[in-house]
């Protein structure tokens, strides 16, 4: 019978012993090769040519996205399932768009991992439970006023969660003071407050300043 064969990578020793030992005892699973970071599993997915990549995402030298990007750029076809503890939206979203089949967390039971890997390695997609509810939430999660603002506006919101008046922000941002003017009114309006002190207020609740 022909294994799946897999390439870990890890930063953590005792993670890839651990992970290389129960998968290495499964009869259809066997791991090619291990790397320590992320470039480092750039280098060898090119050389080995593993049937899945179990990727760690938070690394030295190159993180698992960045990574996964450049291995995919290489081979489209690369199965890489990432193997994380980070749950947060910075990490889910910019993995996925990165194109990676599948999107687990170590807390997962070495059964499921296994299962993971035999899933992805016949092209299914694997997501975790959670992260299919971080996904659903942002899918169906209700648009923000701030989401249309523009970029520049946004510029400008920053710029005035700071206090500066509207010259300091035409000199800071290389715009006229007409022009600053008109983004503050265009900003009032989308997010439909009275003043700059509530423009102020909202761009720090909502953590654009």
């Amino acid at each position: 019978m022909n294994k799946i064969t897999i390439m870990l990578v890890d930063d953590h020793q005792m993670v890839r012993l651990g992970l290389s030992s129960y998968l290495n005892m499964q009869e259809d699973l066997t791991v090619l090769v291990e790397a320590v970071n992320g470039a480092d599993g750039v280098r060898k997915a090119k050389r080995h040519q593993p049937d899945v990549i179990l990727m760690d995402l938070v690394m030295d030298e190159m993180d698992g996205i960045e990574a996964s990007k450049m291995i995919l750029a290489e081979n489209p076809a690369a199965k890489i399932l990432i193997l994380t503890s980070f749950l947060d939206d910075e990490k889910i979203f910019p993995a996925l768009e990165a194109g990676v089949k599948g999107y687990i967390l170590k807390t997962s039971q070495a059964t499921e991992i296994a299962e993971a890997v035999r899933k992805i390695a016949v092209g299914q997609d694997v997501i975790s439970d959670s992260v299919r509810a971080k996904i659903y939430a942002k899918n169906h999660a209700k648009p923000e006023l701030h989401d249309d603002l523009t970029a520049r506006e946004r510029e400008v919101l920053k710029e005035i969660a700071k206090g500066l008046s509207n010259q300091e922000i035409a000199d800071a941002l290389f715009i006229s003071l007409k022009t600053v003017k008109t983004h503050v009114s265009n900003i009032l309006a989308k997010l439909q407050v009275e003043d700059r002190t509530q423009a102020a207020i909202y761009a720090i609740k909502h953590k654009i300043a």
